[in-house]
């Protein structure tokens, strides 16, 4: 007589995996450790071993593998922090345009068109435009700007309107004399 214990998880392939309930079955992070995790790791073997007899053939490889780990997180901050930055300008640069003309290459029918800038909307893949009623206008298909016809500064008279994450608009308000915006 044979027992089978039925499968409780399926690993990325879809093969069943055997386990018992409560058990970890698989370490997502098995390959990577994290800088914490090293230095934890580093510590116990350092304590834990013979000094007559390191188990390292090179005294300053531990210190060597900091330093690497500690490059690799620096720049990934600065990675990071340029992405932030690069975003925020992104946006900046389209509340600048509201009020303003600007000719874009429609992508469906490869005309210019020209339109006065009434909106922008942040998404989650960066600022899109509404021109002239045509709204999710990528900043990277406009292809000239002309100021606004009032003759006001660069970035429209009277821009208002706050901006966060993703789905955001920041509208034009011709009446209103304020042109703080929140970025």
């Amino acid at each position: 007589m044979s027992i089978t214990t039925p499968p409780l998880a399926t690993n990325s392939a879809g093969q069943a995996q055997q386990g018992t309930a409560g058990s970890s079955i698989a370490n997502s992070s098995a390959t990577s450790l994290s800088t914490n995790e090293f230095l934890q790791l580093m510590m116990d073997e350092l304590q834990n071993q013979n000094p007559l007899n390191p188990s390292s053939s090179s005294p300053t490889q531990y210190l060597t593998e900091l330093a690497q780990m500690t490059a690799v997180e620096q720049q990934t901050n600065t990675a990071q922090n340029t992405q932030a930055a690069a975003q925020t300008q992104a946006v900046s640069q389209a509340v600048s345009l509201i009020g303003d003309s600007v000719t874009y290459i429609d992508q469906t029918t490869g005309a210019k068109v020209t339109g006065t800038v009434n909106s922008v909307q942040i998404t989650s893949s960066g600022p899109t435009l509404t021109v002239g009623g045509v709204s999710a206008i990528p900043l990277s298909i406009i292809t000239n700007v002309a100021g606004a016809g009032s003759g006001s500064a660069s970035g429209g008279a009277g821009t208002t309107g706050t901006s966060s994450s993703t789905g955001t608009t920041v509208a034009s308000s011709p009446t209103t004399a304020s042109s703080g915006v929140a970025a």
